[in-house]
Order: structure tokens, then C-alpha cells, then sequence
């Protein structure tokens, strides 16, 4: 498996655009659009929270049947608590989208992130797509990554290609995510896109594995959004078909894409300053491990502590002992970087200019073992700075 540019339209058979169209007051773009060259097969996981937005109960509609030919985004206005009128907005979308492509609007999946509660302009909203359509290019994987963005500061786009049975395969991913980063079998925003062929069925449950693996092991600040979506889509424009029993080199690809833009996702966390893995072992479960994994990362106080690059453990062992997690707290180990500072529950005597030196470097690593078991769980996160408070105080609503 190689890394290679392209983003989502890295892969045969994908077209894709980004334009400006005037839902952001800044002037950037805000339009995406990209397009298979056929029609293809699809599955998506959305968000679990209990507001969605209307795009998302839309695209769950348009995705029942497993197809989808393109997918359109606007960034800027999240279409979300918008009730009758949204839903309606967001099948315009769809059916101005399928117009300007001649392609059913049915197998188009829609799309919106930004505020909450506002009202579609869909006078821009309608030129924008028929604008985007009309510059659709094979390269244009980076301008519908821009296109996605609201307080992402940089374009986040991941691509891979490799060999399967002789055949050269891609998968090129985007995504779009700074704040409200918590997701529950969902993500922020992001579109994978393959020349593999994958029935649908097969897709969505690989689709599934990866974002355990992935966009569910991240965490900015414990929110998950009303718009989360993750969806794939696979032409099979390479040749290559993809069934049960030859999957593993394309779930790790696919693994690999998703883990990338999930790590994009931290780094560009709101405010962030620092990069965190943590990795949680010898919990009695994978489930566990997961569990501990992500009360550390999602603790306020650990990500503070790390901010002020204070080695505060214990901070670090009181999110493992609440996270519901089977612990003995006479067996739990902690290390920052390779440096131990707890052993079988209790400080040790340990090198503190090499500790210092490890939280104040921009990625930090953390582990955690339980010694119960084998289960095992990396998750990553960011720090909690002053410029998060600000953004989300200066957001408006």
C-alpha cells in the first residue's frame, strides 16, 4: 500500500468541484460536489443524536437501497432544528443536484454543515449547485475538500492505492471537522471513495469496522453533532471486485484512509496545541480498553493538565477508575512516552526532565496497562486551550 494525492477523486471514474456561492459571509468556498462517472454502490453511518438534521434522515432514505451516484455538500448553514421547511430544502438539494447531472435525485446524497437553526438560502444554494456542477473536474478532489470546511483551519484529504490480485485499487477519502468531535457510530463529515467494486452489504459492514477503528476513537470535546455522516462509495471503475473472503487488503486500506483524516480531525481540533494518542492495554476486554481509552481522552482535566504540560497521572488513572471499565487499582501502570510513572497504582521515581520533555513536545503519547487481560484500544485526542473557549464563545448561533 502506497500514500497518493488526489483526495476523493484519487480513484478512477470521480469527478469533483468546490465554488463559492455565498452561504459563508467570508467569501470561501462552500459548495461540494463530487460524482461517480456510473452509478455506484454506497453505505453511510450517520450520527445517533436524537436532533439530526434533516440532510441526514434524507440521505438514510436515499441509501436504503445501497446506490448512490454523487454527493452534494454545503458548508455554513447545518440545516438542522430548521423542521418541514429543512427537509424540503434538503430534497431540493437533491433534486437540483440530479437536474443539473441528469442522474436520478434519488442517488444523491445530501449533505450540510455549519449553524444551526437558520433558515436554507436556497436561491445561493440552488446557483451553487448548478455552478459546481458545471466545474466538475477529475482533480477537483481539493477544492470539494475545502468547500466542507466552517472552523477547519486546514483541508484534510487522505488517498491510497494498492494491489489487489494484479489490479491497481484506490481509496481517497475527505473530511471535515474542528469542534463537536465526540462521534457514536458516526463521525463529523466525510465522503470515501473507491474504483473497487463492493456490494453494498459487504461495504457498509466494513464501512462500520473502520470507523470503529478510526472516527470513533477520537475526540476534540465530547460533542457529537446533528450532522454526522460518514459515507463510501464504490464504482468499480478499477475492474477489481472486492467479495467475502478477499477483503482484508481493502479493509486495510479503507482502515488506513479513515484513520488518517480521523487523525487530521484531531490535529485541527479548535484550539488545539497538542496531539494525543493513548493507547489502553491488558483490559479484560477490547470493550474495556475502549471504554478507559476514551474517559481519558474525553476528561476535561487531562486535557488541560496536557495543555499547561503539567505531567498531572493522576488525573490520568481517575478518568480509568470512573470509566466503567474493570480495573484493580493494585495492578495499573502509566507512561508518558516510554517513561513509567505509575506502577501497580502507586508514583514511582522517575526521570522528570524526560517526562517534561514528553509533554512538551506537540504529539504525546500515552499508555495505560490494566494487566487484567489481553484487550486492547487506541484512541486520540487533543488538548483543551484558551483559543477553544474563544472560538466557541465568538461562534455564532
Amino acid at each position: 500500500m502506497k500514500e497518493i494525492k488526489g483526495g476523493v477523486t484519487a480513484p478512477q471514474g470521480y469527478k469533483a468541484s468546490g465554488v463559492a456561492c455565498g452561504i459563508k459571509q467570508s467569501g470561501n468556498l462552500d459548495m461540494s460536489l463530487l460524482v461517480s462517472d456510473t452509478p455506484a454502490n454506497a453505505a453511510a453511518v450517520f450520527t445517533t443524536n436524537k436532533m439530526a438534521a434533516a440532510p441526514v434522515h434524507l440521505s438514510k432514505k436515499h441509501l436504503a437501497d445501497g446506490q448512490a451516484q454523487a454527493v452534494v455538500i454545503n458548508s455554513g448553514n447545518a440545516n438542522a432544528c430548521t423542521g418541514d421547511g429543512g427537509y424540503e430544502d434538503a430534497i431540493k438539494m437533491a433534486q437540483v443536484t440530479g437536474a443539473a447531472l441528469g442522474i436520478d435525485a434519488h442517488d444523491i446524497v445530501v449533505s450540510s454543515t455549519g449553524i444551526i437553526g437558520v433558515p436554507m438560502p436556497m436561491d445561493k444554494v440552488e446557483a451553487g449547485i448548478k455552478d459546481g456542477a458545471a466545474k466538475l473536474y477529475a482533480d477537483g478532489g481539493g477544492c470539494a475538500a475545502e468547500a466542507i470546511m466552517t472552523t477547519d483551519t486546514f483541508v484534510k484529504e487522505h488517498a491510497v492505492s494498492f494491489d489487489f490480485d494484479g489490479i491497481e485499487v484506490k481509496v481517497g477519502g475527505m473530511a471535515k471537522g474542528s469542534g463537536m468531535i465526540a462521534p457514536n457510530m458516526a463521525t463529523m463529515l466525510a465522503v470515501v471513495t473507491t474504483d473497487a467494486a463492493v456490494a453494498p452489504e459487504l461495504l457498509k459492514s466494513m464501512l462500520v469496522s473502520a470507523i470503529d477503528k478510526s472516527f470513533n476513537s477520537i475526540t476534540v470535546d465530547g460533542d457529537t453533532s446533528t450532522n454526522d455522516m460518514v459515507v463510501v462509495v464504490a464504482n468499480g471503475a478499477s475492474g477489481a471486485e472486492v467479495t467475502t473472503g478477499n477483503e482484508a487488503a481493502f479493509q486495510a486500506a479503507l482502515d488506513k484512509v479513515c484513520i488518517e483524516l480521523a487523525k487530521l480531525i484531531v490535529r485541527d481540533g479548535e484550539g488545539a496545541t497538542k496531539f494525543i494518542e493513548i493507547d489502553v492495554v491488558g483490559a479484560a476486554s477490547a470493550g474495556d480498553a475502549k471504554k478507559a481509552a476514551m474517559a481519558i481522552a474525553n476528561s476535561n482535566l487531562v486535557k488541560t493538565a496536557f495543555f499547561g504540560q503539567d505531567p498531572n497521572w493522576g488525573r490520568i488513572v481517575a478518568a480509568v477508575g470512573y470509566s466503567s471499565a474493570e480495573v484493580d487499582a493494585s495492578k495499573v501502570d502509566v507512561y508518558y512516552g516510554e517513561e513509567k510513572l505509575v506502577e501497580n497504582g502507586r508514583v514511582v521515581a522517575y526521570d522528570e526532565a524526560k517526562v517534561g520533555a514528553v509533554i512538551q513536545a506537540k504529539d504525546i503519547k500515552v499508555k495505560v496497562d490494566l494487566k487484567l487481560g489481553s484487550g486492547a484500544a487506541r484512541v486520540w485526542t487533543c488538548d483543551f486551550s484558551y483559543d477553544y473557549v474563544k472560538i466557541n464563545a465568538e461562534y455564532h448561533t
